[in-house]
């Protein structure tokens, strides 16, 4: 009896020390977690802090929003979100428009990119912790977050940027409120290359993925002068137009990320709607000094195929080799060297095989953003190495439209290569069905009839965004008139293309 009561009493002993170290261990551990969740900073400023008075906030917001009527593309599916980031008595009524597109458990991962209004960095901040947190609960990062943070050419972590930005942290309750679980891939952008944030990006998007840009419009102008400025920037949105919104100042301050998200619009294909427009003015402020808010949705096919053939697929620094290739060759004409080292690395990026695929190819040469010179291929009968070099010398000397390049011109020129993929039929029933089915921004057009032909890159469509106009202009580079696309007797064929812009 003796020894039972001992070793009953040696359970007991155990099982008080083992409950103990379980305590404290989990405590500990508790604590530990609790330092990898960012805490909620802006709440109780921009945006109410307990629990019921955010729930029943958003839901008046949203209730608000369900009034509007805005038309969607029927067989598309949502890709993409442009949402304000002010307090929610300015900016909410807006921002709750994704209430009309979202709901619940519809996209398990959000990559969130805002604007970085507090530190001052280049490229990409990514966030070390584990979770958010916003009076709602709990956000965790996705797994995904990793990937990004391998990447230390465009991205970096920075705590100051992390603890203290407020352009992701007050979108996320909208978010939550309507998609309920999912993980975030939190960015913070501050002046970056657009291309090189959107190749690191591309990669984990898919189906299950929601891309949010987080962007305010314009500040603090008059009311009149706000609504005229942001119609601007909205159409530059709505059309795609890249180049021009990247040239705009004080447009929006979340410009990196829109401009990221227009270029996954214009590699995918992706078309966006214009959800909702307000400024301060209209809700919670005076008139005098305003800030503009939009919220505009992008919608794309199921799948995240690239309107780029993926086997044409060419990343920044492989288009940045074939942009000096086309230098290069246009400087040997001339009698010019490239320095050896540029030249010995460039030959070293050019030995790829990816280069010796066949695929058309169009060099443009501009001085001060005009036109100096354009000229392609848009069959895929030479590799790219071939048609870039033989298209540079005829973009530079043998353009008709232009007088040949002469040497003093050179430093002035600004260099852009396409990389098409291979033109295919588009069938079409009349007019109207033609303009239906032309994607603004993204489809490089060829027009036929007879020995009469012609075409446009996707990029003339920043300088004709309407289609009505692009096809009239394209009919006249054709020598056809202008109205020959209302008849009907057009071939019309269309393609996509890579293009790289020169670095500076």
């Amino acid at each position: 009896m003796g020894n039972i009561r001992f070793r009953e009493f040696c359970l007991a002993l155990f099982l008080m020390f083992f409950t103990t170290f379980c305590l404290v261990f989990f405590h500990s551990v508790k604590q530990a977690d609790a330092t990898d969740i960012r805490k909620p900073v802006w709440a109780g400023s921009f945006y109410p802090a307990s629990k019921p008075e955010l729930e029943k906030t958003i839901y008046q917001l949203s209730l608000h929003a369900k009034q509007t009527k805005v038309q969607f593309q029927s067989g598309k599916i949502l890709k993409a979100l442009i949402l304000p980031h002010a307090g929610y008595i300015y900016s909410g009524l807006t921002a709750a428009h994704a209430s009309l597109v979202l709901k619940e458990k519809q996209f398990s991962k959000v990559v969130l990119l805002g604007p970085d209004h507090r530190v001052g960095f280049r490229n990409g901040s990514i966030s070390d912790y584990k979770a958010y947190q916003t009076p709602l609960g709990i956000i965790e990062l996705h797994e995904d977050n990793e990937i990004l943070r391998l990447q230390s050419d465009v991205f970096q972590t920075i705590p100051a940027s992390d603890m203290s930005e407020h352009s992701l942290e007050v979108i996320l309750p909208f978010l939550q409120s309507y998609l309920k679980e999912f993980k975030i891939v939190p960015v913070v952008l501050g002046p970056c290359h657009i291309v090189r944030i959107t190749d690191a990006i591309d990669p984990i998007l898919d189906q299950n993925t929601l891309v949010v840009a987080s962007s305010d419009l314009s500040h603090y102008l008059s009311y009149a002068e706000a609504v005229a400025k942001d119609k601007k920037t909205i159409n530059m949105i709505l059309n795609l137009e890249h180049s021009k919104l990247s040239k705009c100042s004080d447009c929006a301050c979340g410009k990196m990320p829109i401009l990221i998200v227009m270029e996954m619009a214009r590699r995918h294909g992706w078309q966006p709607v214009l959800l909702h427009y307000s400024n301060s003015g209209d809700t919670a402020g005076g008139k005098t000094q305003v800030v503009g808010y939009a919220a505009i949705a992008f919608y794309g096919d199921l799948s995240m195929k690239k309107t780029n053939d993926s086997s044409q697929h060419f990343n920044q620094k492989q288009g940045q080799a074939l942009v000096k290739l086309a230098r290069k060759t246009i400087m040997e004409r001339f009698g010019q060297k490239m320095a050896e080292h540029e030249s010995d690395s460039l030959s070293s990026v050019l030995k790829d095989r990816c280069f010796h695929k066949c695929c058309g190819t169009f060099v443009t040469l501009k001085i001060n953003d005009q036109l100096r010179g354009c000229i392609g291929n848009l069959t895929a009968n030479e590799s790219v190495l071939e048609g870039v070099r033989r298209n540079a010398i005829n973009a530079a000397f043998h353009d008709p439209r232009f007088s040949p390049l002469i040497a003093k011109e050179l430093e002035n020129v600004d260099i852009e290569v396409s990389i098409l993929t291979e033109p295919k039929l588009l069938e079409y029933r009349d007019s109207s069905d033609l303009l239906s089915k032309l994607r603004v921004n993204v489809d490089g057009v060829i027009i036929r009839k007879g020995s009469a032909s012609a075409t446009f890159l996707p990029q003339v469509w920043e300088q004709l965004p309407k289609p009505e106009e692009f096809l009239a202009h394209l009919c006249m580079k054709a020598d056809l008139p202008a109205n020959t696309w209302k008849k009907g007797a057009l071939e019309v064929k269309t393609y996509q293309v890579q293009y790289f812009d020169e670095e500076k």
